[in-house]
């Protein structure tokens, strides 16, 4: 057979077409409101956090870790994205002076 014909099948992989595929799990998603990034000279790491209100500890939900290629593509996706965002929405108000460790998200402290 030539490649030709194997370009012609409709249920075969077009060429430059990733297929990417979603769980349901995963799509659900996991929801993180602190993000710790760290780097090494061949990798960066990122932990994703859900900080809960009163409560003194953290665990790290989900953690990814890639290439400072790919985390140099990633950021700038990110800052399209975000300037796309504002452009349809409007500026991203950022607090002033960053988040305070622990986080505290007021109300009374948790207790056992």
């Amino acid at each position: 057979m030539s490649d030709d014909n194997n370009n012609q099948n409709p249920e075969g992989p077009q060429e430059g077409k990733l297929n990417i595929e979603l769980t349901e799990e995963v799509a659900d998603g996991i929801y993180s409101n602190l993000a710790i990034i760290s780097h090494s000279n061949s990798e960066f790491v990122f932990d994703f956090i859900k900080v809960m209100p009163g409560l003194p500890k953290a665990k790290v939900k989900s953690r990814i870790m890639m290439t400072p290629q790919h985390a140099k593509r990633l950021m700038k996706a990110l800052q399209d994205n975000v300037a796309k965002f504002e452009a349809q929405n409007g500026a991203i108000r950022e607090s002033q002076g960053g988040p305070e460790f622990p986080m505290n998200f007021g109300g009374p402290k948790a207790e056992a």
